[in-house]
């Protein structure tokens, strides 16, 4: 197994074997049914996670963004609820690439528990292998033990990301960057100083992760090599996508921030400037 992605024949012999828990994070932007999604088919034995409420705090603006990251005990509840303890293997996925069940994979890695893995190419992968769904609620765990501690990987606060020494990164769509459209957020553009990488870029038509060495070839394009001392930070509307931006630079090898406050944040204070075009 990879030390971060997970196959889909791989996690079918450990549901076989020793289970890890498996949390189906059926999320995506404008659409609120990720739980009608689940009951229509998923792995055997996955819980449901739900992205606004179980990983976010309430929405604060200027304050948070949209998707601020939960309080500790919060997290903790939900991961207890979902039947983790300490030291079980957790797979998470999606069916949109895992730019969602990113989100989660960040989370309890931020949380301190270590052994966290996306299925590569989410449901869609595991499918394709011809494996098993199933329909409906499913089943209710057994509550977990999981002791949860908040900070174990770095996050920038709005402030750090203004004081400009860290390579910035913008993992939305390139119409949202550029400010073409803003759909969501109060203003178009992007944060001065961010180059470019979407989310999107990491993954190949199948939603499977691009190789190592063709992440790194993408990521350097815009700047960003293994072994450069300087800080990257990643962000994106709500600091949700950006965890999967953190996930395809891990598999390249290079440690990064995340900014969870994001766009959303950074957009809802007038004072903040934001910049059109794209950035060289």
């Amino acid at each position: 197994m990879h030390e971060y992605l997970i196959t889909p024949l791989d996690l079918a012999e450990h549901l076989l074997s020793t289970p890890p828990v498996v949390l189906d994070v059926r999320w995506r932007l404008g659409d609120p049914d990720g739980r009608e999604h689940y009951r229509q088919g998923h792995i055997p034995g996955a819980v449901y996670v739900d992205l606004d409420t179980e990983l976010a705090a309430p929405p604060s603006g200027p304050v948070g963004g949209r998707h601020p990251l939960p309080a500790i005990e919060d997290l903790q509840a939900a991961a207890r609820r979902w039947g983790i303890n300490d030291g079980v293997p957790v797979v998470v996925y999606d069916d949109s690439g895992n730019l969602a069940a990113a989100r989660a994979w960040w989370l309890l890695r931020w949380a301190g528990h270590a052994d966290v893995r996306l299925l590569d190419g989410g449901l869609a992968a595991w499918r394709a292998e011809g494996l098993r769904t199933t329909t409906g609620e499913g089943g209710r765990p057994r509550a977990g033990t999981v002791t949860l501690t908040a900070g174990n990987l770095p996050v920038a606060t709005i402030d750090d990301v203004a004081d400009g020494d860290a390579l910035l990164v913008d993992a939305r769509a390139g119409e949202r960057y550029r400010g073409d459209v803003e759909p969501v957020d109060p203003r178009a553009g992007h944060i001065p100083g961010a180059v470019n990488a979407p989310t999107v870029d990491n993954i190949d038509e199948t939603g499977r992760f691009r190789s190592a060495d063709e992440l790194r070839r993408r990521f350097a394009e815009v700047g960003i090599v293994p072994g450069d001392e300087r800080e990257v930070v990643v962000y994106c509307g709500s600091g949700v996508n950006a965890a999967h931006g953190i996930a395809a630079l891990a598999v390249a090898g290079i440690d990064a921030t995340l900014f969870p406050g994001s766009f959303s944040q950074w957009s809802s204070d007038p004072d903040r400037p934001v910049a059109p075009g794209v950035q060289r």
